[in-house]
């Protein structure tokens, strides 16, 4: 048996809403990706588990949909999840196995904006060029947004949530447009979550006045 014969009864259709078929994969993406956010959000290091799943769900949906960028971005949010999962287990330095909240400091901000400014026209001018992408630049766009914000989130950056909430804010409409009604609903809950995980993480910052605060 082919993969392509494995995974067919995951593109098999679920259910309808507002006259569109929503499949297993995009049921599964919603639902693992809406417990990946939650556990973010509460700090659990299970997310990165949790969200490699999202990502392998997400690879065949959004691959099925011609968001080819955002289809390509979960398998570094794969590798990053490895990346993750051992910063937050291993991260915390002498004396502690827990990884703070920190902010982002200048120096990273400064190259995290360059390199979301150098990776958004790259990408936009690559699907423009290379694919069948009816939406380049705004595909490109999350997908640099969501990079930005997994590095933040594997290092425990408090600003992370934001970056998150632009590219929510995004994602909201450009998937409804692609009709992936289901998943612009999941983004809806994720922008909420994000809410209440930037107030969380504020929350356990705050908890912790002799932090060292990123400044350089």
């Amino acid at each position: 048996m082919s993969l392509a014969e494995m995974l067919e009864p995951l593109q098999r259709p679920l259910v309808t809403v507002i006259g569109t078929p929503v499949s297993w994969t995009e049921v599964l993406g919603f639902g693992s990706g809406a417990l990946c956010v939650w556990l973010v959000a509460r700090a659990h290091i299970a997310n990165w588990p949790v969200g490699i799943a999202n990502n392998l769900f997400f690879i065949l949906l959004f691959t099925e949909s011609g968001l080819y960028a955002d289809a390509g971005l979960q398998l570094v949010f794969i590798t990053l999840a490895g990346y993750g999962w051992w910063t937050w287990a291993h991260g915390g330095g002498p004396g502690s196995d827990v990884l703070p909240v920190r902010r982002t400091s200048r120096t990273e901000w400064a190259w995290l904006c360059a390199a979301g400014m150098v990776s958004t026209a790259g990408i936009t001018l690559l699907l423009d060029r290379a694919t069948d992408s009816t939406v380049p630049f705004w595909d490109a766009l999350t997908t640099s947004l969501s990079l930005m914000a997994t590095y933040g989130q594997c290092r425990k950056r408090l600003e992370s949530w934001w970056l998150w909430i632009a590219a929510d804010v995004v994602y909201i409409p450009l998937y409804a447009y692609k009709d992936l009604y289901l998943t612009s609903i999941l983004y809806a809950g994720f922008l909420a979550l994000c809410v209440f995980g930037l107030l969380n993480w504020r929350r356990e910052l705050a908890a912790r006045p002799q932090a060292v605060e990123a400044v350089a």
